[in-house]
């Protein structure tokens, strides 16, 4: 037992979960969802095209199956399911969601209506041009490395991107309290904004926004508030109105047709989505403008056509759908990025657009700075062999010597660097004189001694002093950039306006500021049956059908109400609540369609029971009459209930109480008294009386007492019938109605005829 105990940890549990929850929130931000400022990649995609290039897979390289690649990047550096890396890597083909796609695909990869991509095991993949700005000179250490999750490889902390790529290409992540939503940039703008602010550090943001005036999405589209772009530049985060672009083309037999050339951003990759809720639109006739709606896009671009009536007015139509469709959406950015600490723990932090690209710029001083110090050392180490070389060249004849009358390369080596001639055979006493003063160095001297004979050539020769020449000129250009920032900006801008010219496009998004104005909707005025079964699944059918509909048909609903397609349904429960529901919120369907729960339709609770479903207009024009299970009476006034909400109090309940009717009167009906009310109590007592003697109460009432009842007692039924009724229904039977007593001749109640 005591040993047992040995191997117990005590912790406390909530500090545990702080620190647990804490590890894996950081991971989780750093690790996966927020992409690094630098290179503007998330830590599955840096893996995946690194991964590619070890595979070798440049942009002259044959294509590699997608398996091969995930596997790699799968078994080497991300250990993760093989589903996410596929899905990251599918992400990084699209043209429709980057600016400059960082791989080339070649098959199946999806589409912009939402088809998604084939197996792995049947697409394939390489680097892009792109992609490869952003692996270029790895092997000149301008990077870090660190061990893989295993320690058996060595993986890149950072890509060495001399790319803009966070601007140019976006991302998008969820981590943990916090999310980014970096939108794509133009290639060409993003690139002269970096030019401009190597130019000038000092440059103001509404200067760099003359050369990034908005982001530029791949699918086009019109931003329609660009004058509030310079506030969400500045905090780094805001809302992008974005809208489809259209134009109006002349159509068949008089029609116009609204052509949809490009879409929204936000709903790049599920263009499908898109027609199909224009197409359902129409068959609700949510816009009785519309003739028809197709999707004609083709490899060619954006084609959705939407047929409009004739004679209708098309920008009011336009100004429903932007309302009513995703052909208007909203684009949160969110300029969150991992900003690199000094202690190589990276933070998350929110950046404008001048921060943005200051960390890009200062990014690339340190690249640039470590290639051109990898580049001057290689140019020294070569000189320095070129210079032997050419002195070898001038003494060649006593190096033959040297090598000949060695016995051993160890011996030759250490006489052309230290002048060392013990036990070696010379010619002269000379020639040994002359080898005492070599002082070629160690670099020097394996290179002579590796140097084939082709070398003593002249041509050859003189190439050597050419190199030489070449390399002196390559080092004073190395330091002449490495002692100057302004000579370290030149090379990097450069090369920017180099990429510029591969990748620069034209901008594809239109800026504008416009005003949406309200849709005037043409109201069609037409019957509704609203049909409810005893399950509670509810339809709408319009009057044309309702009228084929045999009587065997309608007798399956339990309730029935006429009202038109502009009007409310009001549904009274017996919690005392009242539930609106617009007609055009109920599904419209044909009489054998089963239709949507009622409880769906509105917030009531399954447990409530509707008592009493009216329509709004009929509702307003009458009395209701309350009664409730202790026996409390009241009538309230139609007029009471008119509100714009959804859900109301109808009546005031004491606790435990609860509705067991409420009746439509008509204001007649309680003035002339010419129905009569009935109830009837759980231990069969009943009492019926003229209803113009219930009092009229506000509907935050509870009303009067309209029979006495026993201790254990409770009302059951109430109805209002009128006098020359003889029956009424209750719980599936009839009970005479005469044989309920008048309230003056019995105050306590009588006993129910149950005659049938």
């Amino acid at each position: 037992m005591s040993q047992s105990m040995e191997n117990v940890i005590q912790l406390d549990f909530s500090e545990e979960m702080k620190t647990s929850f804490r590890d894996y929130a950081i991971s989780v931000i750093v690790e996966r969802a927020l992409p690094d400022v630098r290179d503007g990649l998330k830590p599955v995609q840096r893996r995946i095209l690194y991964a590619m290039k070890e595979l070798g897979l440049s942009p002259d390289k044959p294509h590699r199956k997608s398996a091969r690649i995930v596997g790699d990047t799968m078994g080497k550096y991300h250990p993760h399911g093989d589903s996410s890396i596929y899905d990251a890597l599918v992400h990084m083909t699209e043209n429709y969601s980057l600016n400059t796609p960082l791989v080339d695909g070649h098959g199946n990869f999806g589409s912009i209506d939402g088809d998604g991509a084939a197996a792995m095991r049947y697409t394939e993949a390489r680097l892009s041009p792109a992609a490869m700005t952003m692996l270029a000179n790895l092997e000149k250490g301008l990077v870090e490395f660190m061990p893989n999750f295993d320690d058996s490889e060595k993986e890149p902390t950072v890509l060495p991107a001399m790319l803009p790529n966070l601007l140019i290409n976006g991302t998008t992540g969820i981590a943990v309290g916090m999310a980014t939503n970096i939108p794509p940039h133009n290639p060409g703008e993003v690139i002269d904004a970096v030019i401009a602010y190597m130019d000038r550090p000092g440059i103001s943001l509404d200067k760099l926004m003359d050369y990034i005036p908005a982001p530029d999405f791949p699918t086009g589209g019109i931003i329609v508030n660009a004058s509030e772009m310079r506030e969400i530049y500045e905090k780094g985060e805001g809302k992008v109105r974005l809208r489809a672009k259209t134009e109006v083309e002349k159509g068949d037999n008089g029609r116009k047709n609204i052509i949809i050339t490009e879409i929204p951003y936000t709903i790049s990759g599920n263009k499908a989505k898109l027609v199909e809720n224009l197409a359902s639109l129409v068959r609700e006739k949510v816009f009785d403008e519309i003739y028809d709606v197709r999707d004609e896009s083709s490899k060619e671009g954006i084609r959705i056509v939407i047929e409009v009536k004739k004679d209708r007015n098309i920008e009011n139509l336009l100004n429903g759908l932007y309302k009513k469709t995703q052909m208007e959406d909203t684009y949160g950015v969110n300029l969150l990025a991992i900003k690199p600490s000094e202690s190589g723990n990276g933070q998350p932090k929110v950046f404008s657009l001048k921060s943005m690209i200051e960390e890009f710029v200062l990014f690339q001083e340190d690249l640039y700075s470590k290639e051109y110090r990898f580049l001057l050392e290689k140019a020294k180490k070569r000189l320095e062999i070129v210079e032997g070389l050419m002195k070898a060249t001038d003494v060649i004849d006593l190096i033959i010597e040297i090598l000949r009358g060695s016995s051993s390369v160890r011996q030759a080596k250490a006489c052309l660097i230290e002048g060392v001639t013990t036990d070696i055979r010379f010619k002269s006493a000379d020639s040994e004189k002359q080898a005492k003063t070599l002082l070629f160095t160690e670099v020097q001297a394996d290179a002579i001694l590796a140097m084939p004979l082709s070398k003593l050539i002249g041509l050859e020769i003189l190439k050597l002093h050419e190199e030489n020449d070449s390399l002196l000129a390559d080092i004073a250009e190395y330091e002449k950039v490495l002692s100057d920032v302004k000579e370290l900006y030149k090379v990097i801008k450069g090369r920017l306006r180099e990429y510029k010219k591969t990748f620069a496009t034209a901008r594809k998004t239109m800026l504008t500021d416009a005003v949406t104005n309200a849709y005037v909707e043409k109201v069609v005025i037409e019957d509704l049956y609203i049909c409810i079964d005893r399950f509670g699944y509810t339809k709408a059918v319009d009057a044309a059908a309702f009228g084929r509909a045999n009587e065997e048909t309608k007798k399956e609903f339990t309730t029935i109400v006429k009202m038109k397609n502009t009007d409310k349904l009001c549904i009274f429960t017996n919690t005392g609540s009242m539930h609106q529901v617009k007609a055009d919120k109920i599904p419209r369907c044909k009489m054998k369609d089963k239709g949507a729960l009622i409880h769906s339709l509105c917030k009531m609770d399954n447990n409530d029971e509707g008592l009493l479903y009216v329509s709004f207009e009929d509702l307003f024009e009458s009395m209701l009459m309350f009664t409730t299970k202790s026996g409390y009476i009241k009538l309230v006034s139609g007029v009471e209930f008119e509100t714009a909400r959804l859900q109301v109090a109808a009546t005031k309940l004491d606790a435990e109480d609860e509705l067991v009717d409420v009746s439509l009167l008509t204001a007649g009906e309680v003035l002339a008294g010419t129905k009569k009310v009935i109830l009837l109590t759980d231990k069969g007592l009943s009492l019926g009386f003229a209803v113009n003697e219930v009092s009229e109460f506000k509907k935050t009432s509870r009303g009067v007492k309209a029979i006495a009842l026993d201790k254990n007692d409770f009302l059951v039924f109430a109805t209002a019938v009128p006098p020359s009724a003889e029956t009424f229904e209750y719980n599936g039977k009839t009970l005479n109605a005469r044989r309920v007593r008048n309230r003056k001749r019995a105050a306590k109640g009588q006993k129910a005829s149950l005659e049938i």
